[in-house]
């Protein structure tokens, strides 16, 4: 069973190697840390030609690497960025005079219906798109994914920082909306035709690799910018372009060596939409994390249950129609019920202790907090269509 540890508990890998990583975990004694993500650290430490790995707040075990972690090598590892490369998270303005959680709830577009250049050559929000689509994917354009992908419509709650937040055109009240979503398809299969090859081992071919990552990372914003618009024509309200939009899993090349990001989004003087729950606020933080922590923050609230787990307590707590209204008032939209169990609240670690962290170490300041009104998870269509969801059919 994993435990939790305090950056001064954690544990050495099982066999050191000569000149492994150093690893550092920004986060307090009281803090959700598992001992299974930390060994994830130390193992990616030993790799070779690692110098340096930091464990953000948000820490928890991933496939084969930790999410929540910025992992700095001489050495370009594409495993380290894993298969969703460009994942990020963006906000723009929404202009409305009113917000009705019911009566939007019923107005979001079916975000799991693709948008094709041809058959929806008509559609509004392609108005936003500027240039080429990246690497000519089509496949998936439009769509906000499974997992811990939403899109939410947002309220500005508590101002920390009033002349950071005014910077922003921002104020108590204001609404928001959020987007949380990465590249569809595009960076899994990059990944998946270099690890048929090399398996977890680095890039033969860095330059190769961050062609295509950059594509990659450009398709996910430009996804996002599509998702908002989408609603935003759904919604009744203009397009506008994002306050912010930080993707957290990428590589970039930075004072000679390679900084990998798995679930940290860049924290070197930007504004950073920190996710906490579907029934809890997220922060906007101004980040201005130092080459100790990986020039990076948290991305979100992260897991601290697994998916199964979530799913087995969360039957025995819970009803699916107290998941779809949260504690916070707020309304889920989600069509896969067994989705609404794995992405619960009480799956995730407290937001408010992650923000907490990053702020005793010294790497963000909060400037506000957003309240939920309606999050967007996967289109409510009834019994039969989630049926068929389940069987493959129906899908973009």
């Amino acid at each position: 069973m994993s435990q939790r540890h305090s950056p001064q508990e954690l544990p050495p890998p099982s066999t050191p190697a000569e000149g492994a990583a150093t690893v550092t975990v920004f986060a307090s004694p009281t803090s959700w840390i598992e001992s299974d993500a930390v060994a994830q650290c130390h193992q990616v430490a030993a790799l070779d030609g690692m110098t340096h790995v930091a464990a953000m707040p948000d820490l928890h075990p991933g496939k084969g690497a930790p999410i929540g972690a910025a992992m700095t090598s001489a050495v370009l590892y594409p495993f380290l960025v894993g298969s969703d490369i460009g994942c990020g998270i963006a906000v723009f303005p929404v202009r409305l005079k009113r917000a009705v959680p019911e009566k939007l709830a019923a107005r979001f577009p079916d975000l799991d219906r693709a948008l094709d250049p041809e058959r929806d050559a008509d559609d509004p929000a392609w108005t936003v798109m500027k240039g080429d689509i990246p690497a000519g994917h089509v496949e998936g354009l439009g769509t906000v994914g499974r997992g811990n992908h939403f899109v939410e419509l947002a309220r500005i709650g508590t101002v920390l920082a009033p002349d950071h937040a005014a910077r922003l055109g921002l104020d108590a009240g204001d609404l928001v909306l959020i987007v949380h979503s990465g590249s569809r398809g595009l960076g899994e299969r990059i990944l998946r035709e270099h690890t048929a090859v090399h398996g977890a081992g680095p890039a033969p071919d860095p330059g190769a690799y961050l062609a295509m990552h950059d594509e990659a990372v450009r398709w996910g914003s430009l996804n996002r910018r599509l998702l908002a618009a989408r609603v935003a024509h759904a919604l009744g309200f203009e397009p506008a372009e994002p306050i912010l939009d930080q993707c957290h899993n990428l590589v970039e090349r930075r004072d000679g060596v390679y900084l990998h990001r798995k679930g940290a989004a860049p924290g070197d003087g930007r504004d950073v939409l920190i996710a906490g729950t579907r029934g809890t606020p997220s922060y906007l933080v101004a980040a201005h994390a130092g080459p100790d922590a990986g020039h990076s923050v948290a991305h979100g609230a992260g897991r601290k249950m697994s998916r199964a787990d979530a799913l087995r307590r969360g039957r025995a707590k819970h009803t699916v129609e107290e998941l779809r209204r949260t504690p916070v008032g707020s309304l889920v939209v989600c069509g896969d019920r067994q989705l609404l169990f794995e992405e619960a609240p009480t799956a995730y670690k407290r937001i408010e202790q992650v923000i907490a962290d990053l702020v005793d170490h010294g790497l963000a300041t909060p400037v506000a907090t957003t309240i939920p009104l309606v999050t967007y998870k996967t289109p409510d269509l009834g019994p039969t269509s989630e049926r068929n969801r389940r069987r493959g059919r129906g899908r973009s």
